[in-house]
């Protein structure tokens, strides 16, 4: 079992900690479009090559059911178009709901822990010159 969170940890008032967790979503936040935008660009565009063929086809005669064998008949390439579009869709579901609700307090004490890590640590934190300058 692991050890439950507090209900409440204060976190502190000063302008230049919050300044500094809000630089830490935004990070995370680039973070991971930069991975989806990568994934994109190496796994969908291999998928899409390997569809090649059938794409050719749908651009000729489009119907439900070539889009369907197509994809059934290539499990690879499905395979890779799937895990973008899952990634894609999940980041944006993650982005959206914190633009609609805000940052939930078990994340925010979290974004607080490690803004408080990286200022223990000091300039040797990789993340020191992106956050706390």
């Amino acid at each position: 079992m692991q050890p439950e969170d507090p209900p409440f940890v204060p976190i502190e008032l000063d302008p230049t900690f919050e300044r500094q967790v809000q630089k830490l979503y935004l990070l995370i936040a680039y973070s991971r479009w930069l991975v989806v935008g990568c994934l994109w660009l190496s796994v969908g565009v291999l998928s899409l090559w390997g569809l090649r063929y059938e794409i050719s086809l749908l651009l000729q005669y489009f119907t439900w059911v070539a889009v369907r064998y197509g994809l059934y008949y290539n499990p690879l390439p499905t395979f890779g178009l799937a895990c973008c579009a899952v990634m894609t869709i999940s980041n944006l579901l993650w982005q959206g709901r914190i633009l609609l609700f805000g940052l939930p307090p078990k994340e925010l004490r979290r974004l607080a822990k490690q803004v408080q890590q990286i200022r223990q640590q000091g300039k040797s934190h990789p993340l020191w010159k992106w956050i706390c300058q």
